[in-house]
């Protein structure tokens, strides 16, 4: 049987690294020498825009067709904007706002940001209907829970962001919001009926597919309707079956973190790797690799010898090699639009999420004098790179010089003196999925009556003198949230 000479450059054409440092190490430029056709920049390869822009085009000058890839979904899940928290408010925010007009605008500033770094691909939008409150991974990264708004603000993400040359992909195929486990855990579940899944989460899959959108991120999870047996990264039926031949989707199908336990607790990262090309993914994403960048050449390894195996048809890898090419081709060949993002935009949309509700007549402003802000933090999912600021804060204290915070987290869950003088107000995240962070917003309102609450993850009842949910953690938000409490109207705004 003929074997093609260039295997090896194949299989490094379909993988998707990470690395350390904020320069390209020395194994990585040579793998993009030998071929590798992508490379995932994450927070710890970030430090501004600046040099962001001159990593890229470092790995560029090793090899001009290089994907280099990146998480920015706006919000709570940002690595361009780790260090400071996003200037655009995240996907529940805008879908709360309810103007895909504004998601699309959001959408093009993002782009514009990622252009002019260079930037070719960005694994985002997140098109998961957040149809289960306790989902512990998805939440504020939704746009809601309703599939018709969801298709619609993720078509206009992904529109917004593409007329920028950047790419767009869609997440977490065939949907990850109706679960209960994080997938960086374990294997989570969707135990649906065929007839829902096609009716609440596969119309935005199909919208994106729709406007266009150049990758699809297939999720490490378990749709038994779909596929009894295997998760929708082995799954042939998902990926070739469903996304391919019945929803017609052309692009490149990646895979999401491969080192994620719901797949790395049943195989090793090369048939992890193997069974996900052989089900119908184009590139692998291999976000923690080893200090030499060996672990990516045992990829390779593990992809040639299952080749030479007959267990991957070398057609199949070259089709993926393909379609790898074909998207940094697009990318080259767009008019990037590097226009200097508009910040001031990702805080009228912020704005537009805030619901403000109060016991009674709001003072004009809320707050007069610098307040103590107390901040339950509990730990963000792995998808957050690093730590979120709350940011708060700091929102408050260019109004308010002398603002104070405290903040308190799972280990040690206990309030601060709320006894002092002058305003308290609380931030809370997900109050209805952690009983710690409920239990102390409960216990914070009864020893102050006049407590002001902000919720910044998906609201439940509102509670405190004054309750403002942000739909989500951003430093656009937090500037919205200091605007209303120092600048604001002098009734509240009932939710």
């Amino acid at each position: 049987m003929h074997r093609s000479p260039d295997l090896g450059r194949l299989a490094m054409t379909v993988l998707q690294p990470g690395f350390h440092g904020t320069t390209p190490p020395t194994w990585l430029r040579r793998a993009l020498g030998d071929g590798l056709g992508g490379a995932v920049l994450f927070a710890r390869n970030i430090t501004d825009a600046e040099q962001a822009a001159e990593l890229v085009a470092a790995l560029r000058a090793d090899s001009p067709e290089v994907v280099v890839a990146v998480d920015e979904e706006g919000g709570v899940v940002t690595r361009m904007e780790a260090r400071t928290g996003s200037s655009w408010p995240g996907n529940l925010a805008l879908g709360v706002g309810g103007d895909t007009g504004r998601t699309e605008r959001v959408a093009r500033q993002i782009g514009r940001m990622l252009a002019r770094a260079g930037i070719t691909l960005d694994y985002a939008p997140v098109a998961d209907v957040n149809a289960n409150p306790a989902n512990p991974v998805i939440g504020i990264r939704s746009f809601g829970a309703e599939p018709g708004p969801v298709a619609a603000h993720t078509a206009a993400w992904v529109a917004g962001l593409q007329s920028t040359g950047v790419a767009a992909c869609a997440k977490h195929f065939p949907g990850h919001g109706d679960t209960v486990t994080d997938s960086h855990h374990g294997l989570p579940a969707v135990h649906a009926p065929l007839a829902l899944l096609h009716e609440r989460d596969l119309p935005p899959f199909r919208a994106a597919i729709t406007a266009g959108v150049r990758a699809v991120m297939c999720g490490h999870l378990l749709v038994p309707a779909l596929d009894p047996e295997q998760p929708a990264t082995f799954s042939h039926r998902m990926l070739t079956g469903l996304l391919r031949d019945e929803l017609g989707f052309s692009g490149v199908l990646v895979t999401d973190a491969i080192e994620m336990r719901a797949v790395a607790a049943l195989h090793s990262p090369g048939e992890i790797a193997v069974r996900a090309l052989a089900a119908g993914a184009d590139a692998i994403c291999a976000g923690a690799t080893s200090p030499d960048g060996e672990s990516v050449l045992a990829l390779r390894d593990a992809i040639v010898e299952a080749v030479h195996a007959g267990r991957l048809a070398e057609s199949r890898l070259a089709q993926a090699a393909s379609r790898v090419l074909a998207l940094a081709r697009w990318h080259a060949e767009a008019t990037p639009d590097t226009s200097a993002p508009d910040h001031e935009l990702g805080l009228a949309a912020a704005r537009a999420a805030l619901r403000v509700t109060a016991s009674g007549l709001l003072p004009d402003p809320v707050l007069s004098a610098p307040p103590l802000v107390v901040d339950l933090a509990p730990r963000m999912t792995l998808a957050v790179d690093g730590d979120v600021p709350s940011g708060l804060a700091g929102a408050l204290s260019e109004a308010l010089p002398g603002t104070r915070s405290h903040t308190v987290t799972a280990a040690d869950p206990r309030l601060p003196d709320l006894g002092v003088p002058g305003p308290v107000v609380l931030v809370a995240h997900d109050a209805v999925r952690h009983a710690w962070v409920a239990d102390l917003t409960a216990e914070a309102v009864r020893l102050r009556t006049d407590l002001i609450v902000i919720e910044t993850g998906v609201p439940g009842p509102p509670v405190g003198a004054v309750h403002i949910a942000t739909h989500g953690v951003s430093r656009a938000s937090f500037r919205a949230v200091a605007h209303r409490l120092t600048q604001g109207r002098s009734r509240a705004r009932s939710s």
